[in-house]
């Protein structure tokens, strides 16, 4: 029973890592200095028919219930340059969009820049390698793994 009110307590970060069509996450919380990766039903989503604008909503709605259900506090997006070689494709901004427009979630972008910045003072304690999260994982683990190390982060 102490667990579970311990648990409601937990801040809980989604990190978020958009590639193509699809959203990569990984959930992770931060307590004491520990970091704690909390399982998640499922870690890829993809938007079918991106344009239609139904779909986008019950896209949207997923993502909202699966952070309700997870009790996410926060949501950060790896952010992807907007042009350029490695600039992010339309679907992509639309997922973004839709994130971004969830009502009682704080969703930030970090720039790669920052995301390092951050990893330069705060390296990761152990290889992602031994994580046990899959490899597709590491880009949504970073950006959470950053977010909660951020100076502001701690309060």
């Amino acid at each position: 029973m102490d667990e579970i009110i311990f648990q409601d307590h937990l801040m809980i970060t989604c990190g978020i890592e958009i590639k193509g069509s699809e959203v990569i996450l990984c959930l992770l919380s931060k307590q004491d200095g520990l970091f704690q990766i909390a399982d998640c039903r499922q870690v890829r989503h993809p938007l079918h028919n991106p344009n239609d604008s139904e779909s986008l909503r019950k896209y949207q709605f997923m993502l909202k219930k699966l952070f309700e259900d997870y009790k996410v506090e926060r949501v950060v997006i790896r952010e992807r340059p907007t042009k350029g070689k490695f600039a992010g494709g339309s679907v992509g901004f639309k997922i973004e969009a839709a994130l971004q427009l969830i009502e009682g979630i704080q969703v930030d972008l970090f720039h790669s820049s920052k995301t390092k910045e951050i990893l330069q003072h705060n390296p990761m304690p152990i290889p992602f390698k031994d994580t046990g999260l899959r490899a597709f994982q590491e880009g949504a683990f970073t950006i959470a793994y950053a977010a909660l190390s951020e100076p502001t982060a701690e309060i």
